[in-house]
């Protein structure tokens, strides 16, 4: 992993623990931007790069699991909460609101760049597969009406005959129109066609 193309931001009231932190991670290889309010953080504008958050759970203002809730609408970084307030209930949320991770300060430096490199990891990999995504439905939009009438029928596994019967129209036109699918959609294979489409959703 490249760690100089990513970023952790933490978010903490504490000038000495963002000191400690960016020193710890800086000497790890990661870039570090800090911020002593939710809000701070909020107003940020973030570089579109592999990220995660290092989150307090006691900040002036919005408290982390206010943070926390905020961010899930928008499909936020991975959170990491890192905090000397920690109590069972408030892990329990924490973890069941898709934290990445909860530790306790005084932190052990180990457990916590192992938890950063993995939260980093998990966003990279969320970040590719919305690029493919993307890339898919871009893809799909490139269809004509009729052939998005196909293509459902093709990958639940009917032959062309099966689904010209459904669509009332020639063996001939639907192979027609299965081939400019495949094209279109850029697939490989058939099992290719079948993952894109369970990728949009279409039954």
């Amino acid at each position: 992993m490249n760690r100089e193309q990513s970023v952790v931001y933490v978010v903490d009231d504490d000038k000495r623990i963002r000191e400690s932190l960016t020193a710890m991670l800086s000497s790890a290889g990661y870039h570090v931007i800090t911020f002593g309010s939710a809000m701070e953080y909020l107003g940020f504008p973030k570089p579109d790069i592999p990220a995660c958050l290092i989150l307090d759970l006691q900040l002036p203002g919005m408290n982390g699991l206010e943070l926390q809730r905020e961010l899930a609408s928008t499909g936020d970084l991975p959170v990491i909460f890192l905090t000397a307030h920690g109590d069972i209930s408030s892990s329990v949320k924490a973890m069941k609101a898709g934290a990445a991770e909860f530790l306790l300060k005084p932190f052990n430096s180990a457990e916590l760049i192992s938890a950063v490199e993995s939260a980093i990891r998990r966003d990279r990999e969320v970040r590719a597969e919305n690029i493919e995504l993307r890339s898919i439905q871009e893809k799909y939009q490139s269809l004509t009406p009729r052939e998005r009438d196909v293509l459902p029928l093709v990958v639940s596994g009917l032959v062309n005959k099966q689904t010209a019967d459904q669509l009332g129209v020639s063996e001939v036109t639907i192979r027609i129109h299965r081939a400019q699918i495949m094209r279109k959609m850029g697939a490989e294979s058939f099992a290719d066609l079948v993952r894109m489409a369970a990728r949009l959703n279409i039954p």
